[in-house]
């Protein structure tokens, strides 16, 4: 028997975006929030470094604006930049108010205030954090508070399949398209379950295990992205993927961070002789954005042929060094490192997606009742290249102006509508489970060596021919077997590559996280035009290519 799911808000994703936003929705409708996983492993809980906002009257809403537009290299949206800075302290205060365990010092009074730090890009100390572990402690305070709300329901070890849309079910055309909801996978009971909602908000996060090393959970597989332009939702900016200069290596470190921060408070990048180098690529030394630092360092491993690079802080107490990171010592130590006396190996890994589903500021998409929040979305802030800790702010304060909006519409009567079961009346279960691994596998390893850091036009195209091979096997796939939730996010993942490889493909210049041989840096007085894709005649098919229109 087929099962649905009635609410006025649907969140597919638990990490900081779709959290809050489930808060401050919470007094005013019911929320259903669906997850992959039974515990908190989206990328907001392995954020190491904080969250920026302007808190001190030592800095000032101008100069944070002024950094995110220089790392942005052209690109920020300056409305979309002032109005999230400006919603910065107004949502620590939020935080504040609901618990969040955020470092604090003795102030000249006495009194306890906010410990702030500084991270590369910014000017200025203005990042609030919790040591070195604030999304846990942001994740953790958000989940306490929203599992204990009646109007909230979790359902998780839940994986979206595809959005439900009025267009898809034959009430509409596209150009008056509506999201009505989504089909969703039970990864217990093996069945897709049927949720209708009112609105429906995209927080699944980024894409970066599109490439083999990355500083991501596993689910960070597209998702969001994916079935966004699967249902007409344009796209922008995909090319612009953040490396973090530094993740520990380890051939048994998986995705471990060595967070911004350890630069911010001294640390120096070394190479395996033990010498200085990021002067020679940017005066800012180890506080340059992190584009600059991650090809610093790329390029220094293929000069030397070396294995990594060394992070070290040990210069600084071993008191200083605890009491500030305490994860990144213990987690470290763990491996036979004591980061309070001798550097730590490291080497660049995929971070951060830039680009995303184009929003507004109250996080609408181009079709009526659908949102994307957070990593997911492409909001103008962070440009060609995001700046440390802008990531949290956005999250934040685009689930306050979304929840806003959607409190508002909520007033207006509800449409019912039938939206037809999922029909899986013509496939049967896999026998070839190795196809989708291998796959995987393919995907990830091509994405690294042809669209990493370093990029030219023969690697674009080698790409792309891959990825259109592995699209045909996946297609087919899909359609003969009843689907797995390893399945779902290759599938997701297949479509995210080719989007990034064709917003790459149109940038013919290297500006901000988008490095290419072929093609000269772009010069600051240069016009900087986003790279947006629009999904043409919807279709159910899961490769539009032939459907892409590049808008400048």
């Amino acid at each position: 028997m087929a099962i649905s799911h009635h609410h006025d808000v649907l969140i597919i994703g638990g990490g900081a975006a779709g959290l809050s936003l489930a808060l401050r929705l919470a007094d005013h409708a019911s929320v259903a929030i669906i997850t992959k996983s039974p515990d908190k492993d989206g990328s907001t809980y392995y954020a190491q470094g904080g969250i920026s906002a302007v808190v001190t009257e030592q800095d000032s809403f101008e100069s944070h604006i002024a950094d995110t537009l220089q790392a942005g290299a052209g690109l920020c949206d300056p409305d979309t930049v002032k109005f999230t800075i400006e919603h910065g302290p107004e949502n620590i205060q939020w935080l504040q108010e609901l618990g969040v365990p955020f470092s604090k010092e003795a102030s000249p009074t006495g009194k306890r205030k906010l410990h702030l730090t500084r991270e590369g890009g910014h000017s200025q100390r203005r990042v609030v954090h919790a040591a070195d572990a604030t999304g846990k402690a942001l994740s953790d305070t958000l989940f306490n508070h929203a599992q204990h709300h009646k109007s909230i329901t979790f359902l998780e070890e839940h994986i979206a399949v595809d959005l439900i849309t009025s267009s898809k079910q034959g009430l509409s055309t596209p150009s008056n398209n509506r999201c009505i909801g989504a089909y969703v996978l039970n990864k217990r009971s093996g069945r897709v379950e049927t949720f209708h909602a009112r609105h429906l908000v995209l927080a699944t996060g980024g894409a970066s295990k599109v490439y083999l090393y990355t500083s991501n959970p596993d689910g960070s597989t597209g998702d969001g992205i994916a079935m966004a332009w699967r249902a007409g939702c344009k796209v922008s900016n995909l090319e612009f993927n953040q490396f973090h200069p530094t993740c520990l290596y380890h051939p048994e470190a998986k995705s471990f961070l060595i967070s911004e921060a350890v630069r911010g408070e001294g640390g120096r990048l070394l190479l395996p002789d033990g010498s200085r180098f990021m002067h020679r690529f940017d005066e800012r030394g180890e506080l340059a954005p992190r584009d600059i630092v991650a090809r610093a360092i790329d390029h220094e491993m293929k000069r030397l042929g070396a294995a990594c690079v060394y992070l070290d802080i040990s210069h600084r107490s071993a008191a200083f060094i605890i009491s500030h990171f305490p994860t990144i010592h213990a987690r470290c130590l763990e491996f036979g490192f004591d980061i309070t006396k001798e550097p730590i190996p490291v080497v660049p890994a995929a971070h951060y997606t830039c680009g995303g589903i184009v929003t507004n500021l109250q996080g609408q998409t181009n079709i009526d009742g659908l949102y994307a929040i957070g990593e997911v979305a492409q909001t103008g802030l962070h440009g060609a290249n995001r700046m440390a800790s802008n990531s949290l702010l956005e999250c934040l304060v685009f689930a306050e102006s979304a929840s806003q909006d959607i409190i508002e519409k909520l007033k207006t009567p509800d449409e019912k509508i039938e939206i037809a079961p999922w029909d899986e009346s013509r496939v049967t279960d896999s026998d070839e489970e190795v196809v989708v691994s291998h796959n995987w596998d393919e995907l990830r390893r091509f994405m690294w060596d042809y669209v990493g850091i370093v990029r030219s036009n023969k690697r674009l195209e080698r790409a792309m021919r891959r990825i259109n091979l592995l699209q045909h096997e996946i297609d087919e796939y899909y359609s003969n077997f009843r689907i797995t939730a390893d399945l779902i996010e290759l599938r997701n993942l297949a479509l995210v590559a080719e989007l990034i490889v064709r917003c790459a493909m149109d940038r013919k210049e290297s500006r901000g996280l988008h490095f290419s041989l072929d093609y000269p840096p772009a010069k600051e007085d240069s016009v900087a035009k986003n790279t947006v894709l629009t999904p043409g005649v919807l279709s159910n098919k899961n490769n539009l290519t032939n459907n892409i229109k590049i808008i400048k």
